[in-house]
């Protein structure tokens, strides 16, 4: 692997995004590689606790839109046809799959938590964020609902995730924290080693409990409707896509200059 480094330290497998010189934008083979990882520690009997982390200054950028889209150009198929399968596996796929492997796991946040680095943290049970972190999902300028894992109403109650998604602004790791997505906000040079310790303190539980426990809460999840709010809201994300489609024959109407000008606009 050259974008995802794998290792595991006292039962826990570190799986640390390694693109630090895009700030971990995804492309592609990351969100591979990534799945990869989460598999190899998911039957590995060594690990414990699966801890999810990254390299650099930011957590991640989220999607790499300067990646080839390629998920779009399928030889005697529609771009819109291509492109929902695609991201129905590589995105809300992934992220539920890795939301429901039996293993606890553990997200630690730094920095920047931007829009398809939201679909790498939320299927994670527990998240420990760093002071200097911030999570936001400023995709309404392109033209698009959120982005694929639609888990917002869930992970900060609907007035939050309205408030986020109307308005695309940064929500603080203490704002966060008071929703409930947090669950800890740490000093940012105790990141590691706080998810580290609260990581390895989960480890020595009995596996077969630890799995138990969390089945039952991600099924009582299910029972109030979270597992197919997110497939509704991966699919209104697509009618996004459908109509940029036909209005630009994009797959956005916005681009890249958008979201950097609401990004000035934020810090000042």
């Amino acid at each position: 692997m050259s974008r995802i480094e794998y290792e595991v330290v006292d039962r826990v497998a570190r799986l640390t995004l390694n693109r630090p010189e895009v700030h971990n934008a995804q492309d592609p083979e990351l969100l591979v590689e990534l799945d990869q990882a989460w598999t190899r520690a998911a039957t590995d009997d060594e690990v414990g606790v699966i801890l999810v982390r990254a390299n650099g200054k930011h957590f991640s950028a989220g999607h790499d839109i300067n990646a080839p889209a390629d998920k779009f150009v399928v030889e005697g198929k529609g771009a819109v046809e291509t492109g929902y399968r695609w991201e129905q596996e590589h995105y809300l796929g992934f992220s539920r799959r890795w939301r429901d492997i039996p293993k606890p796991s553990i997200a630690a946040v730094q920095g920047a938590c931007i829009a398809g680095a939201l679909n790498v943290i939320w299927p994670c049970d527990l998240i420990v964020a760093a002071e200097d972190a911030f999570f936001s999902d400023p995709v309404v300028l392109f033209g698009i609902c959120g982005v694929e894992y639609h888990a917002h109403s869930w992970e900060l109650g609907a007035r939050r995730a309205k408030e986020m998604l109307f308005t695309g602004r940064r929500i603080s790791a203490a704002e966060a924290h008071q929703a409930g997505m947090v669950n800890k906000v740490v000093p940012t040079e105790e990141l590691d080693s706080a998810a580290m310790e609260l990581a390895a303190s989960i480890a020595k539980m009995d596996p077969w409990a630890l799995a138990q426990a969390k089945r039952a809460v991600n099924q009582s999840l299910d029972v109030m409707g979270q597992y197919a709010a997110l497939q509704s809201g991966f699919d209104i994300h697509w009618t996004g896509h459908a109509n940029a489609m036909v209005r630009t024959g994009q797959p956005l109407l916005g681009g890249v200059d958008d979201v950097r000008a609401h990004d000035r606009r934020d810090q000042e």
